[in-house]
This record gives structure tokens, C-alpha cells and sequence, in this order.
């Protein structure tokens, strides 16, 4: 045997062997040296260094070179000669052969450059280690790692639209994963649950993740719970090829499966109601198997899903009375909400009562109230209170009411006879009902669009397109506003009055410091309110608020309503920015309304029963009010007409 020198990139011949005489001391005479290496396909050097001690470890080490290198057969190498890529089918055709029909081997043969191949898994083959050594990248403790190196990119997982981006991440939280890094080597591994060689997506009926085969998947580690399950109405529906019945997965999750006492596990006493829902509470399925839709509703109303929803874990679920994995139709003899077998099922909590459960005296999917089925008494008891609830409370609300207007109208009339300060004009009185009519309008239309299943919407639900009629409305209110709005800035800013309106209410220093002294008489630590004035901060912030809230209103409706000019003409985010400001000034206009235009008009015990300025123009002097009275004329206590008040030199 002789040696291969490498001087100047070239293999010089000092001996001969012919390919029925290389042993793997031949190659290795070369290519044991770590400098050894050739310029790749990129123009790269490529190391052609191979480990001795390594490769004699590894599984290939008893096999020739030649084994796989079968193109070489003579040393040394002809001139130009370039290795052919190896082909691991070479022995291991049946492998290869499933390998090439999975979607690994399917992308390699498209191009797919990231797709792993044999080596992305097993291993360099010069260094290749049997599946059952703890250093190889296909043993059961590397395997999350070896299928991280690709799965961890989420960059790549969304380039090639992976449904599951995080998976590494996802798996270690979940039960499988949290077991094995604690080193239980039994605990599930991508392998076990998407195969190896064999890998498919999951809506290919040859993967171990088609719904159909995903009990015999799981069924590999958990038999017991597989024989069980298939016997159970799920496990017989899936088997019989209904589609929508539910698998392993539909009630554990799929990277998301955490030991039932766990909180967020799906399974968890606190989210099974939940987890049942998803396909008892469907529409869909309750429709197309004649089962009933409202097993999730009636639960989730009685005793027992009421204290669930208070967190109670230890109430009964779901589970507790129809089981789990054994599930059976009440029909079965065997199954637990069998009437045969209900004594026992609810004696677990409620001992002494199944015999009555069994007779059918009581029923836990009920809905309260008037029902078909219930004992008549209960039907009549019901009826009779709500009959009592509408007389009695409606026979309280129309005397409220009737008192409320007998002393309104005292009130009103001893304002109006009195000597009330004169807050409105006839003009401004009108504005308002016209503001307030709009804005009651634009609020109802546009929560009952943003809120489509809201009850309060029941109008709109009358009519076969009552989405249409709503927006019809909701324009032409809309429209009706910025009318309003543009023809306030008009008498704002062209009438004499306006600009009296407008020099009362700006923003003065001493507002700030009125603002100040309420807040310090509220608290105690100050003897008297502030001085009352012709417009106060309260009033002046108010006002402009309004002003500001109507234009930005205005702006961002106008955009909504001509989206596809909007869209031709600037970016979609100033589209989604429009729809968000106007959803949430609505909102914030909405609830200042509520929570401090009406308590001073309303609830404000000075103003009692009601500031009606709004309906009379004058409300009622307190005796707080005396550094800026005014009287009855509109004049000023040193002659100077006010134009605020309609009185002399007032257009």
C-alpha cells in the first residue's frame, strides 16, 4: 500500500491498489489528515478530514469505505475525480423508501434545500451512533434538540407556513416535555407522536396525527385509556368515521397538554365546561347529530355552573357525572348517567338523592324559569311571579314617575315665576334638543353595530336586513350632526352673541384656581365654595370637550363612510387608526355624558329635582351664586347689556 501526497492541490501517485484491494486503512491514509480538503461546489474549502477513532465507534465502523463510497475503486483517484453523493438507500432501502413518500423527503425532492435530509438527523455518517447511545442525535433524551435545529426557527416555520410556529418552546411546557427534562426517558417525543421516517402533515390519512388514527397514536403509550376510549360514544363515532367526534386532542390540546391539575390545562376541573363546549355548545354539531344545544347554557345556569364559575373546582362538571375517556350515550346500561346507574353517580356528592335522580323527579339540564316538561306547579309559581314582579314593581315605577313630574313642575313653575337666572336662549335651547336627539341616536346605532348580539339591538334584529337599516340610520344621524355642528360655528363666529359665547368661555387662570378651591371645599379643608360665575371650569371644559370630540368625530366618521377614497388617497393604517379613535371617543363621549353631564343636570342636590334650564331657559338662583348676578333685563348690575341673555343690544 502507498501513501497520497497532497502538494499544489493535486493527488500525486506514489503506489497503486486496485478497488478488490482497499480496506479502510487505504482511505484513511489520506483522509485521516485534518488539513485535507478540496474547494466545494460554493467555492469553499470542504474539509475531506475524516475521525478514525470516530468512525471506528460509530455503527458504520465494521463497514468499508467502499460500502458507500462505491465509486471509488482504484487509489489514486483519476484526475478531476469527484465523489458522487452517497446514497443512504443503498442499504437501507426500506427506510428510504418511507422517507422519500414523507413531507421531508417530498421537499428535498422539490428543491426544499432546508428540508432534512438523513444526515440533519442522524447525524455525520462518519460518526453515526446507534439510536440506543445517549450521544446520538436520534436517541429518545436529544430528540426535541435534533428536531429544535429546524422547528426552532420560527422565521422558517412561517416561510413555509407551519401551522405550529414555537413548537420546541410549546413542547417543553407541556406535561410530555416537562417529564422529559426531568429525564423520564418513557415520556413522549416528537418522534412518538409524528413519526420518523414516516413524517406527514396531519390531513394526510397516512400521518399518526390524522384525526382518525390519533387514538391509536397516543394508544402507543397509554393503552388502557385507548381500549377505553374506543368502546365510549367518541371512540365508536371516530372509528365509524365522523369526522366530528371528538379525539384525544380536541380535549387535551395538541402542544398545549398539561396535567389536569394544572389550571390552564384544558382538562382542568375549572376549564372542562369549556372544553366540552367547544363541540356541545356548537350549533353545527348539535344541528347535524339531533343532539341539543343548550347542554353548555343549562350547566353553565345551574347550581353546579354557577358555583364553577365562581371558581369553585370542587363542584361537579362535565366529567364528574358523564365521565371522561368511557363516555356512553344514556341509553347503555353501562353508561354513568344511565337512570339505573344515577344513585350511584350522584351519591359520589349527593348521597340520599339518586333514587329520586333515577325516577326523573329531578333534572340537572334544566333552565330556570317556564319550561315544557316541568311539574305544572312550578310552570304556575313562575308565571305568577313575574305576573306580581310586572304589576307591582311597574305599578311603583308609574308613581315615581307621576310624583317625580307633580314636583318637576312645582319646581319649573317656581323658577319661571321666580326670579331663576337665565341660562338659554331659545336658539340655544333648541341646538340642544337637536344635539341631544343625534347624539342618542349616533350612540344607540353605532354600540348596536359594534355590539351586534347585544339584546338592547332587538330592533334591528326584526327586519331581514336590519344591519342595512341600522347604517342607514346611524348616516343619516351622522350627517344630521355635522350640519349641527358647522351651523354652531356659524352663529359662533358671525353673530354678536357668538362672540360673547366664545369671550365667556375661554380658559381663564381662575379657573384653575376655582377648580381648586371646589376640590378643597369637597374635602373640608376649605369654609366656602368658590364664587359662582356666568360660566364655570365645570362648563368650560364641557363645552370645548364638545367642540373637540364633535370635529374628531366628524374627521374619523367621514373616513368610515368613504373608505374607498380614503383608501385610494392615504395608508391603511390612518384607515384603522380612524376606526379605533371613533369607537373609543364615542365611548368616552358616552360615559362623560352619563357619568358627569347628568349629574349636574340630574343628581347634583342643589339642582333638585332638575336643572331645567335645557326646557325653560332659567334655572334657580342659589344663594351661592352672588358675585355675578344678573338680572331678569340681561343687564349687568353696572348697566352694560349681556348679550348671553337675549336682553338689550342681543341680536
Amino acid at each position: 500500500m502507498r501513501r497520497l501526497v497532497l502538494t499544489s492541490g493535486l493527488v500525486v501517485a506514489l503506489g497503486f491498489s486496485s478497488a478488490a484491494a482497499l480496506d479502510n486503512s487505504d482511505c484513511l491514509g489520506c483522509h485521516s489528515d485534518r488539513d485535507l480538503s478540496r474547494p466545494g461546489d460554493d467555492g469553499k474549502a470542504l474539509s475531506l478530514f475524516v475521525d478514525e477513532a470516530a468512525y471506528a465507534a460509530s455503527i458504520h465502523g465494521r463497514d468499508l469505505c467502499t460500502s458507500c463510497h462505491t465509486d471509488v475503486t482504484s487509489i489514486p483517484h483519476p484526475d478531476g475525480f469527484r465523489h458522487k453523493p452517497v446514497s443512504c438507500g443503498t442499504c437501507h432501502r426500506l427506510e428510504t423508501e418511507i422517507y422519500l413518500k414523507s413531507d421531508h423527503g417530498l421537499a428535498v425532492h422539490k428543491g426544499v434545500l432546508e428540508a432534512a435530509s438523513c444526515k440533519d438527523c442522524h447525524g455525520n455518517a462518519h460518526a453515526l451512533l446507534n439510536s440506543r447511545d445517549p450521544a446520538s442525535p436520534i436517541n429518545r433524551t436529544n430528540i426535541p434538540a435534533t428536531c429544535g435545529k429546524c422547528h426552532a426557527d420560527t422565521a422558517a416555520m412561517e416561510r413555509y407556513n407551519l401551522r405550529q410556529r414555537n413548537v420546541v418552546v410549546s413542547y417543553q411546557r407541556t406535561i410530555h416535555g416537562q417529564a422529559h427534562a426531568r429525564g423520564i426517558t418513557t415520556a413522549a417525543v416528537c418522534s412518538d407522536c409524528h413519526g420518523s421516517h414516516d413524517l406527514h402533515r396531519s390531513t394526510n390519512p397516512l400521518s399518526k396525527l390524522y384525526w382518525q388514527t390519533i387514538p391509536s397514536t397516543c394508544g402507543r403509550c397509554h393503552e388502557n385509556v385507548r381500549q377505553t376510549y374506543s368502546r365510549s360514544i367518541h371512540g365508536t363515532a371516530v372509528a365509524s368515521g365522523i369526522r366530528d367526534a371528538a379525539t384525544c386532542v380536541d380535549c387535551h390540546g395538541e402542544h398545549t397538554i398539561q396535567d389536569k391539575s394544572e389550571l390552564s390545562s384544558r382538562v382542568s376541573p375549572a376549564r372542562i365546561p369549556e372544553t366540552c363546549g367547544q363541540c356541545h355548545g356548537s350549533e353545527r354539531i348539535a344541528g347535524r347529530y339531533q343532539l341539543s344545544s343548550r347542554v353548555v347554557e343549562t350547566y353553565m345556569q345551574s347550581f353546579h355552573g354557577l358555583a364553577q364559575q365562581a371558581n369553585d373546582l370542587t363542584v361537579a362538571n362535565c366529567a364528574s357525572c358523564h365521565g371522561f375517556h368511557d363516555i356512553l350515550p344514556s341509553a347503555d346500561p353501562l353508561s354513568s348517567v344511565n337512570k339505573a346507574n344515577l344513585p350511584q353517580t350522584c351519591g359520589k356528592c349527593h348521597q340520599g338523592i339518586g333514587t329520586r335522580l333515577a325516577k326523573g323527579e329531578i333534572k340537572i339540564h334544566d333552565l330556570p324559569g317556564i319550561a315544557k316538561g316541568k311539574p305544572w306547579v312550578v310552570n304556575f309559581v313562575t308565571t305568577l311571579y313575574i305576573v306580581l314582579i310586572v304589576v307591582s314593581i311597574g305599578g311603583m315605577l308609574a308613581f315615581t314617575a307621576l310624583d317625580y313630574g307633580s314636583k318637576l313642575r312645582k319646581h319649573m313653575r317656581a323658577v319661571r315665576e321666580g326670579e331663576g337666572e337665565v341660562r338659554m336662549t331659545t336658539w340655544v335651547r333648541r341646538q340642544h334638543a337637536a344635539l341631544m336627539v343625534v347624539f342618542i341616536v349616533l350612540v344607540y346605532t353605532g354600540f348596536a353595530h359594534r355590539f351586534p348580539e347585544a339584546w338592547w339591538g332587538w330592533p334591528f334584529h326584526l327586519t331581514a336586513n336590519g344591519s342595512a337599516l341600522r347604517g342607514l340610520v346611524h348616516r343619516i344621524a351622522g350627517w344630521s350632526f355635522v350640519a349641527l355642528f358647522f351651523a354652531h360655528l356659524v352663529a359662533l363666529l358671525t353673530t354678536v352673541r357668538g362672540h360673547a359665547y366664545i369671550k365667556e368661555l375661554v380658559f381663564r387662570f381662575q379657573d384653575l384656581k376655582d377648580a381648586l378651591a371646589q376640590l378643597l371645599y369637597n374635602l373640608g379643608l376649605r369654609a366656602s365654595p368658590p364664587e359662582a360665575r356666568r360660566f364655570n371650569y365645570a362648563e368650560k371644559v364641557e363645552y370645548w370637550a364638545l367642540i373637540w370630540g364633535s370635529f374628531v368625530m366628524i374627521i374619523t366618521g367621514a373616513a368610515l363612510v368613504f373608505t374607498e377614497t380614503a383608501l385610494r388617497t392615504m395608508p391603511k393604517v390612518l384607515i384603522d387608526l380612524a376606526q379605533v379613535i371613533h369607537f373609543y371617543e364615542a365611548v368616552l363621549a358616552t360615559l362623560a355624558i352619563l357619568v358627569w353631564h347628568l349629574y349636574w343636570i340630574l343628581f347634583d342636590p342643589s339642582e333638585y329635582p332638575m336643572n331645567p334650564a335645557w326646557l325653560t331657559g332659567k334655572k334657580a338662583r342659589h344663594a351661592s351664586e352672588g358675585a355675578r348676578e344678573l338680572g331678569d333685563s340681561g343687564v349687568e348690575p353696572h348697566g352694560k347689556p349681556d348679550p348671553l341673555r337675549g336682553g338689550p343690544g342681543s341680536p
